[in-house]
């Protein structure tokens, strides 16, 4: 009978042993500076008040237009290197990805080439429908379709 509390306390204490590090994990290793750029002033638009229509129209909405200063999300992006708290994209090819947590049907092949990447980005979040990058470094990549000749995990 002792010897199997002794077997119970050791496994216990080989569980706590091994749980203990996981409470000092932390997953901030890219950190993004941004400087706020100014916005423009809005402008003021007066309209008259509204006459009382006449008894035979009809009522036609019309949607507001798009927010000034809001970007779409790109269809295609292509850059040397990313850097991102955060890169979604339907598809994302990348010859080496580098994150924390990385989210969709991961195809690691040696078959990845990336032609006519320039430029880096470092933004807080990266969005586009398909991404080419030769190099993404990100907290975490989220994708339907990950094409990636290197991941590395931190």
């Amino acid at each position: 009978m002792t010897k199997r509390r002794a077997r119970v306390a050791a496994a216990i204490a080989g569980l706590v042993a091994l749980a203990l590090p996981i409470g000092w994990v932390s997953a901030d290793h890219v950190r993004i500076e941004v400087t706020p750029q100014p916005q423009p002033p809005s402008t003021t638009v007066i309209v008259p008040p509204p006459q009382a229509p006449p008894p035979s129209s009809t009522t036609v909405v019309v949607p507001p237009p798009a927010t000034p200063g809001v970007p779409t999300t790109p269809q295609m992006l292509s850059a040397d290197q990313i850097k991102a708290h955060q890169v979604r994209a339907d598809t994302i090819y990348a010859n080496r990805i580098e994150a924390d947590q990385v989210l969709g049907q991961i195809h690691q092949t040696k078959d990845v080439k990336i032609h006519d990447t320039r430029g880096e980005i470092k933004a807080p979040e990266v969005a586009a429908s398909t991404i080419y990058a030769d190099e993404i470094t990100a907290n975490s990549v989220v994708a339907q379709h990950v094409f990636v000749r290197d991941l590395r995990r931190r």
